[in-house]
């Protein structure tokens, strides 16, 4: 097979990856909407949709990848690099810069919901922490001569 014949296989597509990608960041917008107002309920649910997208990512992403290599390139982003630019369509290059764009924003969303969760998470470790009677560096009282103790410290040390 040439590399002309090999170029035009309609096989090879990242059009399911597309759609994918623009429905998991909508998903990741939606846990962060539910992160900021702590919906846990909300977030719980959304733990199995999540998983479905990502299969289904992945599995585009190698159907995309067995396609490639069965025109002879690389099962690989460079081996879709090198096949977009044998094709040299501009709408099949910018549809690609959008694609990798919208990754990338997925990404970025994935990482600013995960500090969310990380600080969610710490703030509970606080209280738990609070509840069983561990020492905080915050939580600090100021005795009637201002110097600071830990808010621990039982009644009778207590002084006003």
């Amino acid at each position: 097979m040439s590399t002309a014949n090999r170029t035009s296989d309609p096989a090879i597509s990242f059009e399911a990856d597309a759609t994918l990608v623009v429905e998991l960041i909508q998903d990741l917008q939606n846990e962060q909407t539910a992160l900021v107002s702590a919906d846990l309920d909300i977030i719980e649910q959304m733990v199995d949709r999540r998983v479905e997208l990502l299969q289904a990512l992945g599995e585009a992403a190698n159907k995309r990848y067995s396609a490639l290599a069965a025109a002879g390139f690389e099962a690989s982003e460079n081996g879709m690099s090198k096949w977009l630019e044998l094709r040299s369509s501009p709408l099949l290059d910018d549809a690609w810069i959008d694609f990798q764009k919208k990754l990338a924003q997925a990404k970025e969303l994935n990482r600013l919901n995960g500090v969310l969760i990380n600080k969610h998470f710490q703030r509970n470790q606080e209280k738990l922490d609070v509840l069983q009677g561990k020492s905080a560096n915050n939580n600090q009282l100021y005795g009637k001569n201002g110097q600071a103790h830990g808010g621990n410290s039982s009644r009778a040390s207590f002084s006003v």
